[in-house]
């Protein structure tokens, strides 16, 4: 979860760093509304995609057979850990007091509709106060000084700014945010976020009342005259006297086209460095199936195959000697045989195993007084067949294919040629059977 939110805080921080130096300024305002909103949804979303890469291993089975290895059991003391429940409590405390002042503030504009006088205007209401505010637009409602809009004292640049607010449902993202602040009170960026949404949406009602064909030097004397440095609800928009120098230069600013363009194709690249330096990424190792268990015996090798069997089933199994090459043919055949062609097939001519070498104890000769020492047990297995061939022929192993015995050197070699999966097998140790040679 932490790494989550401390991606999620990088990506919203680079977003935002871009929009401040790249488009603030510009005059595509509408685009600039949905590029802040799809920065916050990046942010989210971004950590949460997984690219998934398969490798492929090819997997070495030692067969090795002991004796059940003695489990320890080893008591330890629990410590209780209380770092986590003291981090939720100061979290579940931020979000109290974030909720709290976010229900205040609307509890408060809700008082004020229904306790002043209304009037209605087409689609809009005006909620007429007594007191003396600068006008500001919640939804639908525009509040106005009761005195100033009985008097016609309000000019209808200013009635025409708030209605655009209300028309373009700019209360909207500002919910929307103050939600995300309450969930995420700790990340301080949402709250400049939120400040260049509001300031976006001056913008926008700016264009507006310009575009309505008000002069702008004109314009901008009457949002002189009605702005101010005085408290407004924070989910309600105003003329607020701290963005007016802001304003009144985006109002003589006009971005050409091929500048929006290649202000907007930055983005891609942009998002392309975000989503792979913060997406997720997971390895997924798959075993490698043999190319001989993978393919299907051809009618050609099972009729050579069924051929070598039924000569050697002949001979009876205890005068059985099966000759090295036949050995090896038999057995490539029969692992590329499937389950159904092993069936009709004849059976694998079998070979008696040689029988163990007898363990030499600590015996004094009868010759000379020295002792015979016992074999040393076997080495514990290596992913690496080769390396563990060559240590089990140090330690006095013999090595077997089938029933027919290999010196170490002609062991390592076969092993090394091998393209299939080895197995070694150890349970009969110093004997050796090996496996897919």
């Amino acid at each position: 979860m932490e790494i989550y939110l401390l991606k999620s805080a990088a990506i919203l921080a680079v977003l935002f760093v871009f929009y401040k130096l790249f488009l603030e300024q510009t005059s595509i305002h509408n685009f600039k509304r949905f590029y802040l909103f799809g920065s916050l949804l990046a942010s989210f979303l971004i950590p949460l995609i997984t690219f998934t890469s398969y490798v492929e291993v090819s997997p070495i089975v030692p067969i090795y057979t002991e004796g059940i290895p003695q489990q320890i059991f080893i008591q330890t003391e629990e410590t209780v850990n209380f770092w986590p429940f003291v981090l939720w409590t100061i979290y579940g405390l931020g979000v109290l007091f974030f909720s709290l002042k976010f229900f205040r503030n609307l509890f408060s504009l809700i008082q004020k509709i229904r306790r002043n006088p209304q009037y209605r205007n087409s689609n809009f209401i005006n909620i007429l106060l007594n007191e003396k505010v600068i006008p500001h637009t919640f939804f639908n409602y525009i509040f106005l000084n009761k005195k100033q809009f009985e008097n016609h004292e309000i000019p209808q640049e200013v009635i025409f700014h708030e209605e655009t607010h209300a028309r373009q449902k700019h209360s909207i993202d500002i919910i929307f945010v103050e939600f995300l602040q309450i969930l995420f009170w700790f990340n301080p960026l949402f709250y400049f976020i939120k400040r260049s949404i509001k300031l976006n949406h001056e913008f926008l009602a700016d264009r507006a009342v310009l575009n309505a064909g008000a002069e702008t030097s004109e314009y901008q004397k009457i949002l002189l005259a009605f702005s101010s440095n005085a408290q407004t609800p924070s989910l309600a928009h105003s003329l607020n006297y701290s963005s007016i120098k802001k304003r009144f230069t985006v109002m003589k600013t006009h971005t050409s086209k091929r500048a929006i363009w290649l202000r907007s194709l930055l983005i891609l690249p942009l998002l392309s460095v975000l989503i792979y330096g913060f997406s997720t990424k997971e390895i997924v190792k798959k075993e490698i199936q043999s190319e001989i268990v993978k393919q299907k015996a051809t009618e050609a090798e099972i009729a050579e195959y069924n051929k070598l069997a039924k000569k050697y089933n002949a001979v009876d199994i205890e005068k059985r000697i099966i000759k090295k090459n036949d050995l090896e043919r038999l057995e490539t055949i029969y692992r590329k045989m499937t389950d159904e062609q092993k069936v009709n097939a004849a059976p694998f001519p079998e070979c008696i195993p040689p029988p163990p070498a007898p363990k030499v104890s600590k015996i004094p000769s009868a010759e000379n007084g020295n002792l015979y020492m016992v074999a040393e047990a076997p080495p514990a297995p290596n992913s690496d067949p080769v390396e563990y061939v060559k240590e089990l022929g140090k330690r006095g192993a013999t090595f077997y294919i089938g029933p027919h015995k290999y010196s170490i050197d002609e062991a390592i070699k076969m092993v090394e040629k091998s393209t299939n999966d080895v197995t070694i097998d150890v349970s009969q140790y110093p004997i050796v059977h090996l496996g897919g040679c």
